[in-house]
């Protein structure tokens, strides 16, 4: 109960100080965050439906600024995570000069064209993830950073890339199992950006503890038009028996006005050896009431092969508040 009060409360004192992310509270520092909820069915065929009315997450993330110097920190909330409140963002990151800089603390992972945050989503749910989960999540380390006009590269030792005790975290130790992360990303056309990335765990993965993980990801992005942009990716996941396999998807966005926007995506999933895979198929409505509040629904379709179900439908609607 204190913790949802201390969400809750946080939220409303930030979200008071002004009507736009990101608010400035003094020259050093400012905070933004989000709370998002939903309503969501999912039906299997065969099986049984389920219904789930809850709130999905919330997040209060303050910066320093004190140059060269940039201190994160954030407090995440989610309901039946290993904790009711994580420390999720706390990092430092120092400006080297020449477009680099060096990060330490606990950051996300580089990988995978879909966001993690819920107001930087097109659509309610993942695109892939059910059997593989070839898309890390928050870890602990140092990373290197560059970037220019045309071009980005980073590199990251940490603690873990799967093998931490959920996606929130690594698993804080280096000497029995290192990762690490890297990637490339190239602008110099416009409106084009192609990115491509690979992680590694030295010794260890969510199944097989012992076995090495090397992941591969690519997704490009290109804006067609000021209202429309295409995205594509691939990720290729290599931890062992019962933890290889591949995943893709398509995905097209329009911005119809003002206030509504879609997303229309198509993924799929294919784990190794005969194993379980499927192919979905998205189409995700924004409506924009301002700029701090919005509200968004998907349809969703799953074609499985391999599975206990042949197919699964899902439908859901969220509300989602920034500041």
């Amino acid at each position: 109960m204190k913790t949802r009060l201390f969400i809750a409360t946080a939220l409303t004192l930030a979200s008071s100080l002004a009507a736009l992310a990101d608010v400035k509270v003094n020259d050093t520092l400012s905070v933004g965050g989000y709370a998002a909820g939903s309503y969501r069915v999912t039906d299997p065929d065969p099986g049984t439906s389920t219904d789930k009315f809850d709130l999905d997450a919330a997040k209060v993330l303050f910066t320093g600024n004190f140059k060269p110097v940039t201190g994160v920190v954030s407090f995440y909330y989610q309901p039946n995570a290993p904790q009711d409140i994580t420390v999720l963002d706390a990092y430092a990151t120092v400006d080297i000069g020449g477009g680099g800089s060096v990060t330490a603390g606990k950051f996300l992972s580089y990988m995978g064209y879909e966001a993690f945050d819920i107001p930087n989503m097109a659509q309610i749910s993942y695109a892939n993830g059910d059997f593989l989960a070839p898309i890390p999540g928050y870890h602990s380390g140092v990373r290197l950073d560059y970037g220019d006009e045309a071009n980005a590269a980073g590199i990251a030792l940490v603690d873990s890339v799967y093998s931490g005790p959920n996606y929130l975290k690594g698993d804080g130790e280096l000497k029995h199992n290192a990762g690490f992360e890297a990637f490339y990303s190239y602008k110099g056309v416009k409106d084009l950006t192609l990115w491509f990335g690979v992680a590694h765990d030295t010794k260890g993965n969510v199944i097989h503890k012992n076995d090495a993980t090397t992941m591969f990801d690519f997704w490009l992005s290109y804006n067609v038009t000021k209202d429309s942009t295409i995205g594509a990716e691939y990720a290729n996941k290599d931890g062992g028996i019962g933890d290889k396999g591949y995943n893709w998807l398509g995905f097209y966005s329009y911005t119809f006005d003002a206030k509504w926007s879609s997303a229309f995506r198509i993924s799929g999933e294919q784990m190794s050896n005969g194993g379980p895979g499927f192919t979905k198929y998205t189409v995700a409505p924004t409506y924009k009431i301002n700029d701090n509040f919005s509200v968004r629904a998907e349809f969703s379709y799953q074609d499985y092969s391999k599975y206990t179900a042949d197919s699964a439908t899902f439908f859901g609607v969220q509300t989602i508040f920034k500041f």
